[in-house]
């Protein structure tokens, strides 16, 4: 028996592909060199088996542009082709901005600094996260909250899922975290997918019940003192000294997730656990996703001095998982001031918005 020419071969590959629906209509088809590097087939071959392709009415070309799928109405039925079956195309969902986020100024920092930082932003980033982005967020809380938070013990990564499961990693996967009962969802989603034990904690008017903080036996304490969701409770500033003496009589560490702490009305932010902590066992966690946009998925942790040999160990060799670019775009819009002024704008509109 005769064997099939190449030509031939890759015509019925490609017709199979069409009919399958894997190149739809209007599809533009590869180059003939790429198609010839991609199949190992001659560009000759390739060619020809366009040509064929063409002929029958499967493709067409444009001059200077290449070969395209025509629009076949009509397919073959009960056919090994089309068991496959035909590729299903996701619609896009667009979501609103509920931020109202100003974009241009964004889009402004963006062009500056793809054009001041130039190659800069194609250097790997160092694991712990890019110094600008970490410098540039040590000096805004000072400012803003009066925080000191060394750099170098500060953690670049992307959004509070990621730092709270890297928090595991650093305690282990042994502890039982005490989390606020009720609490956001994907704080016990998260522990309890990477294997850690979870202990439910009444939450009261003032915070966590003293009754579960000091009775229930748990390791590390997961706490959003300020506006925890979806109590709507704000931790008085009694109850956080008693977390933090619970934190010193037990030798145990508390994580701080301070997520919606930009947002206070009125007056001052309330001050966080990470400042009142004079033992060195508290682990701030903040992000960006609440006070900037959901898809800004860059948030921070600050560990105590103890756990840095400890992250070093256990993560230190893995790579940040931010993009350079997007940590030198965040750092310009802080050092800027224009994360600042958004903030205030946002809260002049929620004061208005209350007091409508």
């Amino acid at each position: 028996m005769a064997k099939e020419k190449k030509y031939y071969q890759l015509y019925k590959e490609l017709k199979d592909k069409i009919l399958s629906g894997e190149y739809s209509a209007g599809d533009k088809l590869p180059s003939k060199r790429v198609a010839s590097d991609q199949s190992g087939y001659s560009i000759i071959t390739v060619e020809r088996a366009y040509e064929m392709l063409e002929d029958e009415g499967y493709i067409f070309s444009r001059e200077r542009s290449g070969y395209y799928v025509c629009q076949i109405d009509a397919f073959p039925r009960n056919t090994e082709i089309n068991k496959r079956g035909r590729i299903t195309r996701l619609e896009e969902t667009p979501s609103k901005n509920t931020q109202d986020f100003e974009y241009s100024v964004w889009f402004k920092t963006i062009r500056r600094v793809i054009s001041e930082k130039g190659d800069q932003l194609f250097v790997k980033s160092p694991n712990q996260g890019c110094a600008v982005l970490r410098n540039a967020i040590a000096d805004y809380l000072y400012r803003y909250r009066g925080m000191i938070a060394d750099p170098r013990r500060m953690i670049i990564g992307s959004g509070s899922e990621q730092l709270y499961e890297t928090a595991v990693k650093i305690l282990g996967r042994d502890k039982i975290f005490g989390i606020e009962d009720p609490s956001y969802e994907q704080i016990r989603l998260v522990y309890g997918g990477v294997g850690a034990g979870i202990c439910s904690l009444t939450m009261g008017r003032e915070g966590i019940e003293s009754e579960a903080l000091w009775n229930h036996d748990f390791n590390v304490l997961h706490v959003t003192p300020f506006h925890s969701y979806p109590s709507g409770v704000t931790t008085s500033v009694s109850k956080r000294y008693e977390y933090l003496k619970w934190a010193e009589r037990k030798g145990s560490y508390i994580i701080e997730d301070d997520f919606d702490s930009e947002m206070f009305l009125p007056g001052n932010p309330i001050e966080s656990l990470y400042s009142l902590d004079t033992s060195q066992s508290v682990i701030y966690i903040n992000t960006f996703s609440k006070s900037l946009s959901p898809s800004m998925r860059i948030g921070y942790m600050i560990l105590p001095e103890a756990l840095m040999p400890v992250y070093d160990r256990e993560l230190g060799m893995f790579s940040c998982s931010v993009p350079v670019m997007d940590q030198y775009i965040l750092a310009e819009f802080i050092k800027s001031g224009s994360f600042e002024r958004h903030l205030n704008r946002m809260r002049r509109k929620m004061k208005s918005t209350e007091g409508s």
